[in-house]
Parts: structure tokens; sequence; C-alpha cells
């Protein structure tokens, strides 16, 4: 399968893959964006210098990719910021090497009911499974909880499954590089938390996510995130306290039962 050329009258959809010894995964993320429907879509894939297999492994799939780099990095969100700074495309999203996009119309469905409805933002939901036990969903991550109104409590939509207008990164930049683990939360805070958005919710699951991540793992995870998180509030003028954002956690525990 070759680059979907350019379509008049297709939004271009840009897919950012960022990864570091990713070779146990990848390939299912690489067949997922290349066997889209979508018929304008550029897989951006940046890595951080792999030393598993992750780079032979990206070789097989080159003649699907609209670019390709590999170097050290300085962390995820520095790369996240390298994949934007390629991109061409009028939406924007991020699908990690650990994730695949529930179905082949998940690219068209996004990109059509953005530029009908004119929308900056479209997010939808996440369903997390085990990576032995791949059809079988553990948890379900509900964007629909999300309202700018809600930043201060640490709600945010899913990421891989937020679909973004490039211009909103151009306007409002891209990712903070001095956090972590909650950049993506930064972010979102930084372009829903002052700026009026046009978005709007897909009720269904576009993104299946293997446990296990960064920022799902451990309690040690949890307390970064959560003070990055506090931070990144009060350095984008949103009142709150750690109070505040732990009260999510109960309605959370729900997303493990209600599917």
């Amino acid at each position: 399968m070759s680059i979907a050329p350019n379509v008049k009258g297709a939004l271009k959809v840009s897919v950012i893959t960022v990864c570091f010894n990713s070779a146990a995964t990848l390939e299912d993320a690489l067949h997922s964006v290349g066997e889209q429907s979508w018929p304008n879509v550029e897989h951006i894939v940046i890595d951080g210098g792999s030393t598993d297999g992750t780079l032979e492994l990206i070789e097989r799939f080159r003649p699907n990719l609209a670019h390709f780099s590999s170097g050290p990095d300085n962390g995820i969100y520095d790369a996240m910021n390298k994949g934007l700074a390629v991109a061409s495309g009028e939406i924007v999203c991020f699908l990690n090497a650990d994730d695949l996009y529930s179905h082949r119309d998940v690219l068209a469905e996004v990109a059509n009911r953005i530029d009908r409805q004119g929308l900056d933002a479209l997010f939808a939901d996440v369903a997390f499974f085990h990576p032995d036990r791949p059809a079988r969903v553990v948890r379900r991550y509900r964007s629909d909880r999300f309202r700018p109104s809600r930043l201060a409590f640490g709600w945010m939509p899913a990421h891989p499954a937020l679909f973004i207008r490039r211009a909103i990164f151009s306007r409002i930049g891209g990712f903070r590089t001095d956090y972590r683990i909650a950049g993506d939360f930064e972010f979102v805070a930084r372009a829903f938390g002052k700026n009026d958005l046009h978005y709007a919710h897909l009720p269904e699951v576009v993104v299946k996510m293997r446990t296990g991540g960064v920022s799902t793992s451990g309690w040690r995870s949890k307390l970064l995130l959560n003070r990055e998180v506090l931070r990144a509030c009060r350095e984008n003028g949103i009142s709150t306290n750690m109070f505040k954002i732990l009260s999510k956690y109960p309605a959370k525990l729900l997303e493990l039962v209600i599917q």
C-alpha cells in the first residue's frame, strides 16, 4: 500500500506515531493506519533511536509513511513536537506505538464530521485491553465526561482519540517538553481552558490501547501524573487543588465495569 494521495475536498489527516524500542507492538499500529479507508492520510513516525528491531520493522512500512526520522530526543513530548513540525494535514492526531484504530473507517468518520460541522476538535473513546488477551476490554475511557470546566478536576479527553485542527497548534504552540507524563493534559488545558473551541464528542471507541503505558503503570506514575496535572492547571490559570484532582477517581473506577 502506498501513501494516500491528496484528494480534492478531503481533509488531510496527519497521524503522528512516536516510538522507542517498540518492535513488539508497532506493527499493529502501522497496519492500523495503513488500512484506513480515508483517502487523504499522512502517517508520520518519529523514532527515538531504537535498537531492538524497530527500525527494521519500520523499513518494511516505509512506502506507507509520509515521513520517518530516527534519533535521540528529549522525551515523548519532544518527539511529538518533531512530528508536528512536519505535519501538513488540516487535522492532527497521535496514535501511540502500543495502540491501534478500532476499525478501518475511524479517520473517515472523524474527518467527515469535523468538516461537516466545522469543528476545531473532535474526541472519542478508548478501550483498554490486556496485551495477552486482546479481545477482552478491561476499561473504557469515556471522553464524553470532559468539559473545559472539568479541567480543574483533572479531566481530559483520551489523547489518542483526540483529533484537532493543526491551526490550533499553530496558534498556541505544541507540547511542553518540561513535563514528563502530563504534557498532553497541559496542552489540553492550554487549548480548551481559555480558547472557545468548537468541539464535539463521537460516542464510540475509535482506539484500542494496551494496558501498561507510562501514564497507567503503577502508583509512582499516578503520583507524578497528578502532580503535573496540578502544575498544569496552575500555570494555565485554572484554580484547583489536589483534592479536586483526586476526586475524579471514583468515577473512573466505573470505567472498569461499565463497557
